[in-house]
């Protein structure tokens, strides 16, 4: 039995970047980019009128003027025509491009408008305080050529809007995980089966399929009853076709825990099994010659929702984003003391608030949990990790916290 830490370890001496793929950038959100882009232009690319209101001359009003008459109106996305008049103004609205002959714009909130012999004319009530007020300067924000988003970037939101701005179209982008996600058990009917007293439905392979899909992965679902032949026949195509392959139960020392063995049959190489860590002991992880990678999780719901978040979740993200750190590192303080006997890593499930003061605070959810609750996990926000070498955790302790509700 080995240390989460080696355990960890291990895990990741197994991270290589997928390959990439070009996509449009619609359907790159959640992607992780495989190519530097650059900036095509200035940002912004002229000077940007940043109230609605006028652009003037500033020099007018160190001469003395305030009233100015109105030359013309310039909308957002027009060409900006000179001013001719150095005594007159143009009234222009946010985003537009500032007319040359003018370096200033004064809010509407700072004007009042009459009319004389048929033309508008803006007094101005509040003096800007120098040239170029309310005006985002060309350039300012980035130059043409500067890198906005280095290869390696999650594209979210923000990202888009960038490469957007700056025509990507197409976007290389890490190819998305394949996993076949496999749960195990006789026990175990189709959820629109009605179960026997003895039976349960299929929950643990539909909750990883899910959390693998939240991290970015294409995720196909399947299933093996506890029967070595259909093992030894089903595992070795998902080992050829799949980057990984993630499996619930028959890990343990039971009579009907095959999976140990076929897995060692279809030919992936085991690199542990059986971690020092409550809940999630009995998991083993190796790999096979073609390339996938294999979580083999314990079957108790619990066990199997833990280890995924607190391996396979990770790795998911490293073989997309190989650049990034091993693992981030997060941290909560706990709300109460804790006291854990057994020598090993506990994973507690906790409720976590945000407190005033900006602390995340850790609620220990039960302390004797059971990891066969399924439900327990409606009420946790993620679990803090509690090392093996000690017993007694005080409140107000700084504990490492994987989150899996935000």
């Amino acid at each position: 039995m080995i240390s989460v830490a080696e355990a960890t370890r291990l895990v990741f001496s197994t991270v290589g970047p997928l390959p990439a793929e070009t996509v449009a950038l619609p359907q790159a959100a959640g992607r992780v980019l495989r190519e530097p882009l650059h900036a095509d232009r200035d940002f912004p690319p002229f000077d940007r009128v940043a109230m609605d209101g006028i652009a003037l001359r500033f020099a007018a009003l160190e001469a003395g003027q305030r009233a100015f008459s109105i030359a013309r109106t310039q909308l957002a996305g027009q060409p900006p025509l000179p001013l001719e008049e150095p005594q007159a103004a143009v009234e222009i609205m946010t985003g537009a491009a500032l007319p040359a002959g003018t370096d200033t714009v004064i809010r509407y909130e700072d004007l009042v408008f009459t009319s004389e012999a048929g033309r508008r004319v803006a007094a101005v009530q509040v003096l800007p305080p120098a040239p170029g007020h309310n005006v985002h300067r060309r350039a300012t924000d980035r130059r043409q050529g500067d890198l906005l988003l280095p290869a390696g970037t999650l594209l979210g939101p923000a990202e888009l809007g960038v490469a957007a701005t700056i025509g990507a179209g197409l976007v290389t982008v890490a190819r998305r995980p394949r996993v076949a996600v496999v749960s195990t058990g006789d026990e175990l009917v189709p959820i629109d089966q009605t179960p026997l007293p003895h039976q349960i439905r299929r929950s643990n392979g539909l909750m990883l399929q899910a959390a693998a899909q939240q991290a970015g992965a294409v995720a196909e679902l399947f299933h093996f009853d506890d029967d070595p032949a259909a093992l030894r026949q089903g595992l070795p195509p998902l080992l050829r076709e799949f980057d990984a392959v993630l499996l619930s139960g028959g890990v343990s020392k039971g009579q009907a825990d095959f999976l140990p063995a076929a897995l060692q049959d279809a030919g992936a190489e085991q690199l542990f099994h059986e971690v020092r860590q409550r809940p999630g002991k009995p998991f083993w992880f190796g790999r096979h010659p073609a390339g996938a990678v294999v979580f083999a999780l314990p079957g108790n719901p619990v066990s199997t929702f833990v280890n995924y978040y607190r391996y396979a979740a990770p790795w998911l993200r490293a073989v997309q984003q190989p650049a990034l750190p091993m693992l981030p590192v997060f941290h909560a303080v706990l709300a109460t003391d804790v006291v854990f006997r057994p020598a090993l890593t506990h994973f507690l499930l906790v409720r976590l608030v945000s407190a005033p003061d900006g602390r995340l605070l850790a609620y220990p959810l039960d302390r004797t949990q059971n990891s066969g609750d399924l439900a327990s996990l409606l009420l946790a926000d993620g679990f803090v990790e509690l090392p093996a070498e000690r017993e007694t955790f005080a409140v107000g302790e700084a504990v490492p916290v994987w989150r899996f509700r935000y």
